[in-house]
């Protein structure tokens, strides 16, 4: 498998967690409304080929937390946290094939599935510090918990889906847009940005993150609390 470190363009790399549409929505689900189409585990029709895009991403590293994005058209993406030795910075990878995995290959009479596995991904990777990248797994675990208990399995969608994996914990559904999640993805675009900084400008980038994991720890004890 070749392998590439090609810059990709800021627009493409923030498109695939849907940041414009975030921003230009008018108004988030309050908080009493918040509902999550996530689930446990993966969801029907969609293991082929999110585990064909989660295995080109990681180019066999094993990540600690992984977020895949797998979009109805256009080209799947994903982000990872990837552990070093001891008390090492870890990595955080941004990566994006150079083309969709998926493809429908019409040449034959009922068309087929193709996974286009053999191909370059664009790579952005920049160090994070271990305490930093452990607090997000931490969160990361505790809010998909949350979000999704255990006994509600995935379900078919047929919209952009996400394919998060935390500590071993498979989560999968469509982009959260209120409460824990909405947080997390902000997270999410977070390290986006940082996979492609300068060293100065991810310092503001992890102080930004922190003040966020503090924010996602609160939403999920008021969550939690019993209502008076």
């Amino acid at each position: 498998m070749i392998r590439s470190s090609r810059t990709a363009s800021a627009s493409r790399r923030l498109a695939w967690l849907g940041l414009a549409a975030a921003l230009a929505a008018p108004f988030a689900q309050a908080a009493d409304q918040c509902q999550f189409a996530l689930g446990r585990g993966w969801p029907p029709a969609t293991e082929n080929h999110g585990s064909a895009v989660e295995q080109l991403l990681a180019a066999k590293a094993e990540a600690r937390l992984t977020l895949t994005y797998l979009p109805t058209r256009g080209t799947e993406s994903g982000l990872l946290l990837i552990p070093g030795s001891g008390d090492a910075d870890w990595t955080l990878r941004h990566a994006m094939p150079n083309e969709r995995v998926a493809v429908w290959n019409t040449g034959r009479a009922s068309g087929a599935l193709q996974l286009r596995v053999e191909q370059e991904v664009d790579n952005e990777e920049a160090p994070i510090p271990a305490a930093l990248a452990q607090r997000l797994v931490a969160g990361w675990k505790r809010a998909l918990e949350s979000m999704a208990p255990k006994d509600k399995p995935a379900e078919y969608q047929d919209k952009d889906q996400l394919l998060f994996v935390v500590d071993g914990l498979r989560v999968s559904g469509v982009r959260p847009d209120c409460g824990a999640g909405e947080i997390i993805m902000k997270q999410a675009s977070l390290l986006t940005e940082a996979s492609n900084e300068s060293a100065s400008k991810r310092e503001r980038r992890w102080r930004a993150l922190g003040e966020s994991l503090d924010e996602l720890d609160k939403e999920l004890t008021d969550t939690a609390a019993p209502a008076r």
